[in-house]
């Protein structure tokens, strides 16, 4: 009985998808536009399995958009670090109401983790790296775990660590899509336009990357759209992609 209890828990625990599967994916979709790899993955294989998760930034009404097309109930997961701009969270709401949406997830920092990490609401300004562990990273894994994959927002063009980024990739087990990875900032533009998307309010001052809001700033004139995100430290991702400043966030 012991033995069989052991195999059982292998098997629990074994990770919905490998690299393999990644691999395979990115050999079929090879040239398949995004909204019908996307129709694809979401009505066969992925349907029930996996979900979209958004910043809500610049540039997250094009992904949801395309989702949303496809299926409106697919769960749509939202971190609230509670250090996020108001007119994130303002447009968060207007974007998922306008396409949509049914099943608005939002998933916040754990209360006693605060008080006994940050108390003070300032480990921003002194450890970025382990504020967005609390605040971040830590709520989204809890948010992933009814999944066996999920959809994120990453383009290749934000920085020079995601240039080689694919379009199917692993994390922790499960299998993440990252339907934009090949698109041009143009190609973006034109989509915004053609479907008559609504602009986050802030990209209009010039934030391209929008975060939280005590660690994102304006973007130069000749700036990646990243730069202004963790300005003046030795840091450019959240984490939430793998190990905190080494590769290529949503």
């Amino acid at each position: 009985m012991a033995s069989i209890a052991r195999r059982l828990d292998l098997i629990d625990t074994a990770p919905a998808f490998v690299q393999a599967d990644a691999d395979r994916l990115n050999a079929r979709f090879a040239g398949v536009g995004t909204a019908e790899m996307l129709r694809q993955m979401l009505t066969t294989e992925l349907k029930g399995r996996v979900a979209i998760v958004s910043s809500f930034g610049a540039e997250s009404a094009v992904l949801l958009h395309l989702v949303a097309t496809i299926d409106k109930d697919v769960p749509l997961i939202f971190v609230n670090t509670q250090k996020m701009f108001g007119e994130t969270l303002a447009y968060r709401d207007g974007l998922a109401e306008q396409l949509g949406y049914t099943d608005l997830r939002v998933f916040r920092p754990d209360p006693y983790d605060l008080a006994a990490r940050d108390r003070t609401g300032l480990r921003w300004s002194y450890d970025p790296d382990g504020c967005c562990e609390i605040r971040k990273v830590a709520p989204l894994r809890r948010a992933l775990q009814p999944f066996d994959a999920w959809i994120s927002g990453r383009k290749g063009f934000q920085a020079k660590s995601r240039a080689a980024l694919p379009r199917f990739d692993i994390d922790e087990g499960r299998l993440k899509l990252n339907p934009l990875a090949d698109w041009s900032k143009a190609a973006l533009d034109a989509y915004f336009e053609e479907h008559k998307l609504p602009r986050h309010p802030l990209e209009a001052e010039g934030y391209l990357s929008i975060g939280c809001s005590p660690c994102t700033s304006k973007v130069r004139p000749g700036e990646d759209p990243r730069a202004g995100r963790w300005r003046g430290w030795d840091k450019t991702e959240c984490g939430i992609h793998g190990a905190q400043g080494d590769e290529p966030v949503f």
